[in-house]
């Protein structure tokens, strides 16, 4: 059996692309799911940590569904 790289599954050229958007992916479900503990959300938590949406979910809790935070320079003085 001989190794032939032009016969992968699939091109390497597709390996940064996927890197990449793991990357993507990985930041934004973080920051969601931080944010969505914090705000107390289970529902949100749940969805988020189970499905795989490429950021997609994690930018529209963040953006349209949680709570603004407010600045904490501006709160500590108030």
């Amino acid at each position: 059996m001989n190794f032939d790289p032009n016969n992968l599954p699939f091109d390497a050229v597709w390996i940064p692309v996927i890197i990449a958007l793991a990357i993507w992916s990985g930041i934004w479900k973080a920051i969601g799911l931080y944010r969505a503990g914090a705000d107390r959300s289970v529902g949100w938590f749940i969805v988020m940590f189970i499905l795989n949406t490429v950021g997609i979910l994690e930018i529209i809790y963040i953006f349209a569904v949680s709570r603004p935070r407010r600045d904490s320079a501006t709160h500590a003085r108030a």
